[in-house]
This record gives structure tokens, sequence and C-alpha cells, in this order.
């Protein structure tokens, strides 16, 4: 008899269980994850500047169904001339080879609301971002290269 009631509790339990195929796949897309920048990229008019994001700072972007945020900072705490804090959010889509940011949240508040269209690829746990970053109201207007290495799927 207690053989029986365990089974159909068992039974019960499994039907009351949801059906997985429909909870989102998180790490659906290769450029879904958590990644480090390594090397930004910034081309203005004929300036080019490189930024190492291993020696002094430090700066992520989690990329997951549809939505993306970014963090970055200096190492040394906001205590000398490199002080950087840089934060921010909002939704992407993706087509073929073209990611787009919609940011929403921004401590540089005058880039909210703004899209940029990236070209990416990934390969194994590298991903590079290139694109234009444009906004004519504070006279932005600049190519930006992103290299990131994986730190999770």
């Amino acid at each position: 008899m207690i053989k029986m009631i365990t089974a159909a509790a068992f039974l019960l339990f499994i039907a009351s269980c949801k059906n997985t195929a429909s909870v989102p796949s998180i790490g659906r897309d290769p450029i879904q994850g958590v990644w480090k920048l390594v090397t930004g990229t910034l081309i203005e008019k004929k300036d080019t500047v490189v930024t190492d994001y291993l020696k002094g700072k430090s700066f992520v972007k989690i990329i997951y169904d549809g939505h993306f945020s970014f963090l970055g900072h200096d190492l040394n705490h906001g205590k000398d001339s490199a002080a950087f804090y840089s934060s921010g959010g909002g939704t992407y889509s993706l087509t073929d080879s073209s990611y787009t940011e919609h940011l929403i949240y921004c401590n540089a508040r005058n880039w909210e609301g703004n899209d940029f269209r990236f070209s990416y690829s990934v390969n194994k746990d590298t991903l590079v971002l290139t694109g234009i970053e444009r906004i004519d109201s504070i006279g932005v207007n600049r190519i930006n290269i992103e290299k990131y290495t994986r730190l999770r799927k």
C-alpha cells in the first residue's frame, strides 16, 4: 500500500512539472555569456586610442536573453588620475552577424536612448564587436572595436 501511494505521489509530481521547452534557453546564441573586455579601440577622425583593460582597469559585459549590461572601473579605487567608472544596460537584438544594443541605462545619461549596431564574431572564447558610436547631440562619431574573452556561458 505504501509503495502504491509513493508511486502515485511521484507520478503526480512528474505530471505537475513544467515543460522545459517553454522556458527560455540561456546561452542559445553564441554571443550570450559573461565577457571580460581585453582591449578597446576608438577611432575618431584621425586619432586612434587603444585601451588595455587588463592593466589598471576591469570591464565586463553580460549578454543574456535579449538584455545586456556592462560594468567597468579602475583597479585603484578611483584614487588617482586614472579614475574610471562606467555602467549601463538595456536590450539587444541579434541577426546574422549584426548585434544591436538599445542603451536604456547609463551612468553617462546623454548616451541613454540610443542604438548602437555592431558586427560581431565569436571564435572559441573570443568575442569581437566592431561598430560606429554616433550621437549627434553630443558630437560623438567614432568607430569602436572591442575584444572580449569569455568568463562564463
